[in-house]
């Protein structure tokens, strides 16, 4: 995939419009950043938001994909199946969001006991100063586990933990 090349269909298909990047931006709920980096090809749009842009300018998916136009149309099978697979990454996109907020809580949680055994002073009793400490650990191993999760690792991380699995299930037959 040439995603200049993307970029630049999309970017000519905005213009085909009479649109702005702002005008097009508030469409798809995105920032006008962002719909900037579709057309110069540093990033692409969601797949639901490609899938959007097609019937928006009446093109083919296939023709985004490929950066220039193409004669036939998208047969509705083929645009099912891609709004399944759309269906699919938002919903794993809300299972990532939902863990954020666990990670998040435990953090809170981890970062609130040590002030509150501070502020009490009680870090010196002994039951109090392991919870201090663990609550420290915590906190910071959350805030890894975090920026692991929302940075480019992740998928990295879930591609090597799926060649991994695939692994042990062929090792296993």
């Amino acid at each position: 995939m040439d995603m200049m090349k993307i970029g630049g269909f999309l970017q000519e298909l905005r213009r085909e419009k009479g649109l702005t990047q702002e005008q097009l931006a508030e469409m798809t709920g995105v920032a006008r950043r962002t719909v900037s980096r579709w057309e110069t090809g540093s990033n692409m749009p969601d797949l639901d938001i490609l899938i959007e842009l097609a019937d928006f300018y009446d093109v083919d998916l296939r023709e985004i994909l490929n950066g220039e136009r193409k004669s036939e149309r998208m047969n509705e099978d083929l645009k099912e199946t891609v709004l399944q697979v759309a269906d699919y990454s938002n919903e794993e996109r809300a299972r990532l969001l939902q863990r954020m907020h666990w990670f998040f809580i435990a953090t809170l949680i981890g970062v609130a006991a040590p002030l509150a055994i501070t502020a009490l002073k009680l870090e010196s009793v002994l039951p109090y100063e392991f919870i201090k400490g663990f609550g420290s650990g915590a906190a910071v191993g959350v805030i890894i586990l975090g920026i692991i999760f929302t940075g480019k690792q992740a998928g990295r991380i879930r591609d090597a933990k799926m060649r991994l699995l695939k692994k042990v299930r062929e090792s296993r037959k």
